[in-house]
């Protein structure tokens, strides 16, 4: 089989002041022409350093190859000089990066970056030429009104259109072999699902081999014909997809197949499926959402008169009840968030009404809404965001506690911070740490205590574990179905994670431009979808088949 690619005992080392980090450590592997080779691992493992060395972006004086051979077409790119690696670069070989919207120049119409990829690959096209493939590659990747986009910046487009737009820069000068780190992460799976077809049909089109970095195991199935799996900065299983993810022979790969949502262990729920609805139409609720609105005024013209509304939410009715998790799905923009944070009165409401515990929330106060923000609570989907750079854990969870009363005195406030650390499996010695000291999943145990730390009975979780491996997102579901047990907690888990929604959830709300189109039990919207949009978003979804 003739290789187009092939990595022969590569390392690579980065300096990182006097401490020198073994990236990529004695990895080999090929590709063959025309086809995929996926490389999996958990983030740190060494995938995207792999990646960059081979189209050699990592900077000189942080990074070094002490030994290794990266073969491309038979000549050794780690030989070349930086003429004759920006000859290849772009042209040759080319890569798609993760987020597009810092890859993607903000100032530059995307029809500009794309003509000045060709016209520095061919110094010789015409302006007019270049503008004539700019087009046709915007075509290719589907790019709905093509010529009305070319003038278009990237912040005018959606995420989706953004990655395409990355795709097209990267085939503009037809490569013979892409690079793709991560690029479907970030996207709806209805969207992933189109880029993924959309990489397919340009490979079967056009002959290209593909390095696919990702760390989804749906899309790996999908996608690859050949499977490496790498853990600190080592390859530690390589071959044919089919039999790696079906057979696999290293502890570290049964461990990652291990930890998907589908193959996880079944938690036992207090009650079976058909007594917690039947108890849901039986019990009082604990929230209840009637006839909610968020809309959010379009203002025009010099005097900003309103012309019209986006409705964010739009007339949406909702039970929650006590002690159940309600996992609401649905593509970014179709009001998921928003109807977290209203329900919060994080954001104002429209009309409506929301109750908790039988108490309105619309029309209060801020006074008179602070004894409420006890019994609810939101846990971000990001943590190093939401989380204050500056403040100790220790003050980030015992100054909610303060406000509200909670502790005689700063000592017994610190002892319940340090219950509340093992409550999340951390140890009780991190309250004296800041937030940029620990990993992911870490920080996002802390931003579950904090969420915790005024024993509320409803927490809204917003995308919670769409940025984790997949071994920390397990822990993290595991550890929320523990705490949900233990205080008989009420959780809206907002996603768009269906493996993590059939995994965690006792009942399933679908949304679609700021409207209810489905609900019941899980089992019955994930097994038995009746409404066409929740038939296609689950049909949209990578599986791994064993």
């Amino acid at each position: 089989m003739s290789q187009l690619l092939d990595i022969r005992n590569l390392r690579t080392y980065l300096q990182s002041g006097s401490r020198e980090v073994r990236a990529v450590d004695d990895v080999s592997f090929s590709i063959p022409k025309g086809e995929t080779f996926c490389l999996v691992g958990e983030s740190g493992s060494g995938k995207s350093v792999s990646a960059l060395s081979v189209i050699r972006l990592l900077p000189e004086g942080v990074a070094s190859h002490p030994t290794g051979e990266i073969l491309f077409n038979g000549q050794d790119l780690l030989k070349l000089d930086d003429p004759g690696i920006r000859a290849v670069r772009g042209s040759q070989i080319a890569m798609i990066f993760q987020e597009p919207m810092t890859s993607l120049n903000p100032v530059l119409t995307i029809g500009e970056q794309i003509t000045e990829a060709l016209q520095i690959h061919h110094p010789n096209m015409s302006d007019e030429e270049a503008q004539e493939r700019t087009m046709l590659a915007l075509e290719q990747v589907q790019i709905p009104q093509a010529s009305g986009r070319f003038r278009d910046y990237p912040h005018q487009l959606s995420g989706g259109q953004r990655q395409r737009v990355m795709i097209a820069m990267a085939l503009a000068c037809e490569p013979q072999l892409l690079i793709a780190d991560e690029p479907t992460t970030a996207l709806d799976v209805t969207v992933q699902a189109e880029i993924l077809r959309l990489m397919h049909k340009l490979q079967d089109d056009t002959g290209m081999s593909m390095l696919f970095i990702t760390h989804d195991f749906g899309v790996v199935a999908q996608m690859a014909q050949w499977v490496g799996v790498m853990q600190q900065g080592k390859l530690v299983e390589v071959g044919p997809s089919s039999e790696v993810l079906h057979n696999p022979q290293h502890a570290y790969t049964k461990q990652l197949l291990a930890a998907l949502p589908e193959n996880l262990a079944k938690p036992v729920h207090l009650q079976s499926l058909q007594q917690s609805e039947q108890s849901a139409v039986v019990q009082k609720p604990l929230l209840q959402i009637r006839d909610l609105k968020v809309w959010f005024p379009i203002k025009k013209g010099v005097f900003r008169h309103t012309v019209d509304y986006v409705r964010a939410v739009d007339d949406v009715s909702l039970d929650v009840p006590q002690g159940q998790i309600v996992a609401l799905v649905g593509e970014s923009g179709c009001g998921k968030t928003t109807l977290g944070r209203a329900v919060l009165q994080l954001e104002p409401p429209t009309s409506g009404s929301i109750q908790i515990d039988g108490q309105e929330l619309i029309g209060l106060s801020a006074r008179e809404l602070r004894p409420m923000r006890r019994k609810m609570q939101i846990a971000f989907q990001d943590p190093q965001s939401s989380l204050n750079p500056r403040l100790l854990v220790e003050t980030t969870l015992t100054e909610p506690m303060k406000v509200h009363g909670i502790g005689a005195n700063h000592e017994e406030r610190i002892e319940l911070a340090s219950v509340l650390m093992e409550s999340v499996q951390l140890n009780r010695d991190f309250l004296w740490r800041y937030p940029h000291e620990f990993s992911g999943g870490q920080r996002q145990r802390i931003g579950l205590a904090r969420a915790l730390a005024l024993n509320p009975e409803f927490i809204v979780c917003d995308e919670i574990t769409s940025a984790l491996d997949v071994s920390v997102q397990a822990e993290i579901l595991q550890l929320l179905l523990n705490i949900r047990q233990q205080r008989n907690l009420t959780l809206l888990f907002i996603t768009h994670n269906i493996g993590v929604v059939e995994y965690l959830s006792d009942q399933t709300v679908v949304m679609y431009q700021g409207k209810i189109v489905e609900r019941g039990g899980t089992a019955q919207v994930c097994g038995q979808p009746q409404h066409p949009y929740t038939q296609k978003l689950l049909s949209a979804v990578p599986r791994l088949v064993v």
